[in-house]
C-alpha cells in the first residue's frame, strides 16, 4: 500500500508539473500568469505545502529553461504554492485560506522580492520594490478565484476528499 501511494503522489505530482508548464503561456506576459496560481493552489489543497512548494519549482525551473522565462516565474510561484499549504493546513481545510496564502505569499512577498532577482539578472533601471506589486496580485486573484471555484466544486461532489485520501493527505470535512 505505501509503495502504491507513493507511486500515486509522483504521478500526481508530475501531472502538476506537467499542467503547469503546458498551460502557462494562457493568459501569461510579464509578472502576470494566473493559470499558475490556479494550480498553485490546487496542488497545495491535493497535496500539501511541501509538494506544492516541490511543483512550484520544478515548473518555474523547466519554464524558464524550456520557454525562455525570467527569474520572475521562481520568485512568483514558490512562495506562494508553500503558503497556500500551510494557510490550508492551519485553517483545517478552508479553501479561502489556501487561496489568501497564495495572495499573501505571490501577490505580495513574492512581488517585493522580485525586484532584487531582477536586478540582479536585468539591472534595476526606472522599477521600483513594488514594481510587480499590481500584475502579481491582479494574477494571484484571477487564479485564485478560478481555483476556488474548482476545489469548491469538488469539494461539494465530495471528489476532493476522495482524491486526498488516495493520497494518504489530511483531510479536513
Amino acid at each position: 500500500m505505501k509503495k502504491q501511494n507513493n507511486l500515486l503522489i509522483m504521478v500526481f505530482l508530475s501531472m502538476f508539473v506537467t499542467i503547469g508548464v503546458v498551460i502557462s503561456p494562457i493568459l501569461r506576459f510579464e509578472g502576470f500568469a494566473p493559470t499558475a496560481h490556479f494550480v498553485n493552489i490546487v496542488c497545495s489543497v491535493f497535496m500539501g505545502p511541501w509538494y506544492s512548494l516541490l511543483n512550484g519549482v520544478l515548473t518555474a525551473f523547466i519554464r524558464m529553461s524550456l520557454m525562455g522565462i525570467p527569474p520572475l516565474a521562481l520568485t512568483g510561484q514558490v512562495f506562494g504554492a508553500c503558503l497556500s499549504g500551510i494557510f490550508y493546513r492551519m485553517s483545517k481545510g478552508s479553501l479561502l485560506a489556501a487561496v489568501i496564502g497564495e495572495i499573501i505569499g505571490t501577490g505580495i512577498i513574492g512581488a517585493i522580492l522580485s525586484y532584487p532577482v531582477m536586478s540582479i539578472f536585468y539591472g534595476s533601471g526606472d522599477i521600483t520594490w513594488f514594481y510587480y506589486l499590481p500584475s502579481f496580485l491582479i494574477a494571484t486573484i484571477i487564479g485564485g478565484s478560478v481555483a476556488f471555484i474548482f476545489l469548491k466544486t469538488l469539494q461539494k461532489s465530495k471528489v476532493l476528499s476522495k482524491i486526498q485520501r488516495e493520497l494518504g493527505i489530511q483531510v479536513y470535512e
